[in-house]
C-alpha cells in the first residue's frame, strides 16, 4: 500500500480524496492535515521511523486559509535534506490553474500539478506518474506553462518575490512590510516587473 498524506483546509475535501484514494485498494491515506503547523508536525513525527514512516506522496492544496501551501515545500525539502531522509512526491491539487502559480510550484520542488476540476482517474494517474519518479502536468497546463517560461525567467530572484506578492492582491506598502524594503524600493522593482513582462498595469499583469 502506498502512503499518501494529504494537505487541504477543507475537511471534506480531505475525505473525498481518502474515500477515491483508499477505494482502489492501492493507496492508505497515513495523516491529514489543514494548517501548515499540523502538516509539518506530522513529518517531524514521522521522521524518527526512517523513510517507511514518511509517506510516498503528498497531495497538498496552495490555499490553506490564509496560508500559502506552496511554504510546505521548502519546509520538506530543508527537513528531509538535514534528516537523510528521501523526500515524498508533492502533487499540488487545487483550483488555481493560472501559470504562474503552476511554475512557481514546480520551481519550489513540486513533482506534478492537478486541478481540482480533474476526474478521479486524472489524480490516480498523476499519482501514478509521480511514483514512477516521474513529472506530471496535463497537456493543457503544461501548454499555458511554456507559454509563459520565458517572461518569468527574465525576473531576478527578488523580482519574483515582489510578482508573487503582486499575485496575491498585496499593496505595495504590504510589500515592503513583508520584505523589509522601501516603498521606493518597491516601486521599482514594480516598473521593473511590468517592462519585462510587458504589462503597463496591475490587471494586466493578474492576468498573467
Amino acid at each position: 500500500m502506498t502512503k499518501v498524506m494529504l494537505i487541504d483546509d477543507h475537511p471534506v475535501t480531505n475525505k473525498g480524496l481518502t474515500a477515491c484514494l483508499e477505494g482502489t485498494g492501492r493507496f492508505t491515506v497515513c495523516a491529514e492535515a489543514t494548517t501548515l503547523a499540523d502538516a509539518k508536525r506530522h513529518i517531524e513525527e514521522a521522521t524518527p521511523g526512517g523513510a517507511e514512516r514518511l509517506p510516498s506522496v503528498v497531495i497538498l492544496d496552495i490555499i490553506l486559509g490564509d496560508e500559502n501551501g506552496l511554504d510546505f515545500l521548502s519546509f520538506l525539502e530543508n527537513h528531509c535534506q538535514v534528516n537523510g531522509l528521501p523526500r515524498p512526491s508533492v502533487l499540488i491539487c487545487s483550483v488555481l490553474e493560472e501559470p504562474f502559480r503552476i511554475q512557481t510550484a514546480m520551481k519550489l520542488g513540486a513533482s506534478g500539478y492537478v486541478s481540482k476540476a480533474e476526474s478521479e482517474t486524472e489524480l490516480i494517474a498523476a499519482i501514478d506518474t509521480l511514483l514512477r519518479g516521474e513529472i506530471h502536468l496535463s497537456d493543457r497546463h503544461s501548454a499555458r506553462v511554456m507559454r509563459t517560461l520565458g517572461l518569468y525567467e527574465r525576473l531576478s530572484k527578488r523580482e519574483f518575490k515582489v510578482f508573487e506578492l503582486l499575485k496575491q492582491n498585496k499593496s505595495n506598502k504590504e510589500i515592503a512590510a513583508e520584505l523589509f524594503l522601501s516603498v521606493r524600493t518597491v516601486e521599482n522593482y514594480v516598473s521593473n516587473i511590468y517592462f519585462k513582462t510587458e504589462t503597463n498595469n496591475r490587471q494586466e499583469l493578474l492576468k498573467l
